[in-house]
């Protein structure tokens, strides 16, 4: 083996060490964001209470903003990060949640609730966005309690299941997972366009009303 081949070797093996290292926390970081996610969303009605207890208007209004904007970017935060599920190669390399891709999904269906509706003011739009935090975590929390982290001591049958649900050992579903994902995802996303386009950035007559 040539000096260049060795040096190439080095490198080739710190980039792919590198990349699953970043993969595996991502995918282990995950879990906390969705507790959060889940914790803001839900707790909106504490929050609601506290805004009125405020005596000055300036300081519920930025309790307000502040808590909009953390959970709206941990929604916004979940979909980027998800983003490794819909690459066949880091699927079938890393040991990630089988349906990871369709939790990503819901989210990304979460914001485009947002982006049509007002589920701050609306209560249908509220419910459909709760509903798809609950399928979406429901879809990641599953696979990733009962297939990446009970793999290492799942014995018998339920060895075979946790197998099942995680990507690398299950290949041929984690890709087609994804590619559902994909299209999924490129359909909404085709949709959020649209809509985009069609009010031209302005707010709706259903948010304007709200």
């Amino acid at each position: 083996m040539s000096p260049q081949d060795l040096t190439n070797a080095i490198i080739s093996g710190v980039n792919a060490g590198g990349e699953q290292f970043l993969e595996g926390t991502l995918a282990a970081f995950l879990p906390i964001m969705w507790l959060g996610l889940l914790a803001l969303h839900l707790g909106r009605p504490y929050i609601l209470a506290m805004i009125d207890r405020f005596t000055l208007r300036l300081g519920a209004d930025l309790l307000w903003l502040v808590y909009v904007a953390l959970r709206d970017l941990l929604i916004v935060s979940g979909v980027v990060m998800s983003f490794m599920f819909f690459f066949p190669d880091v699927v079938v390399t890393d040991a990630l949640p089988l349906t990871g891709g369709l939790a990503a999904v819901a989210l990304f269906g979460a914001l485009l609730v947002k982006l049509m509706g007002d589920p701050d003011h609306d209560p249908r739009a509220f419910t459909w966005v709760t509903a798809l935090l609950g399928i979406g975590a429901a879809l990641y929390f599953i696979p990733y309690m009962l297939g990446v982290q009970a793999s290492g001591v799942a014995a018998g049958q339920l060895a075979t299941v946790s197998a099942f649900l995680v990507t690398n050992t299950n290949p041929i579903w984690a890709v087609g997972i994804g590619y559902v994902a994909i299209a999924c995802l490129a359909v909404m996303g085709a949709s959020a366009a649209l809509y985009s386009l069609r009010v031209g950035g302005q707010p709706s007559a259903t948010k304007q009303r709200a």
